[in-house]
């Protein structure tokens, strides 16, 4: 498997690296095991970063991302990354995703018939899509009250609700963390 040469990368200290795939495994051998992880090198060192990541990928967005789908997604990003950085929003209609995958612009033909079969089913795609939006609505809307109390707006501050979680060691723990992170 070809990987990001992370050191190669650190060593040129160019201003800009474009990373696909933010959630993607790392193979066996690599600093780190997740390429995550790699960015967060780079950032450290002052390096700008664009990459990518679907929904799915959210941790917080697990359980949910299971439920809807069916599928248990294995690579997941910190919600505590995302929260860190500049998150653009890249929207496509389930019919256009679909008809990317059909033309192999996705995934390898194989790949993106077993795909479509297993987890990118129009219901699922629209579900995905409605998340994606929804975070990007809950990102703006903590950018905007934040530029509000930085300026002592006064404004209609909306009720928000609170939430406490209260786990114990049991096998329902991290469900419920998760779920109290996306509230």
């Amino acid at each position: 498997l070809e990987e990001l040469d992370l050191d190669a990368a650190l060593a040129r200290k160019p201003e800009l690296v474009l990373v696909d795939e933010l959630a993607h495994t790392n193979a066996p051998g690599s600093r780190h095991p997740k390429r995550w992880q790699d960015v967060e090198d780079l950032l450290d060192a002052g390096i700008d970063v664009f990459t990518t990541m679907n929904v799915q990928h959210v941790e917080s967005l697990n359980d949910v991302v299971a439920q809807i789908t069916g599928v248990k997604v294995r690579e997941t990003v910190p919600d505590g990354v995302l929260d860190s950085a500049e998150v653009e929003l890249v929207d496509l209609t389930p019919e256009e995703l679909l008809l990317r995958l059909q033309e192999g612009k996705v995934y390898v033909p194989e790949q993106a018939a077993q795909a479509v079969r297993r987890f990118f089913r129009l219901g699922n795609l629209t579900a995905l899509r409605e998340l994606a939006m929804r975070r990007a609505a809950e990102r703006v809307d903590d950018q905007m009250q934040a530029y509000m109390r930085s300026r002592a707006i006064p404004g209609p501050w909306p009720a928000a609700e609170r939430v406490l979680v209260c786990v114990s060691s049991g096998p329902m723990a991290g469900r419920l963390v998760r779920a109290g992170r996306r509230f």
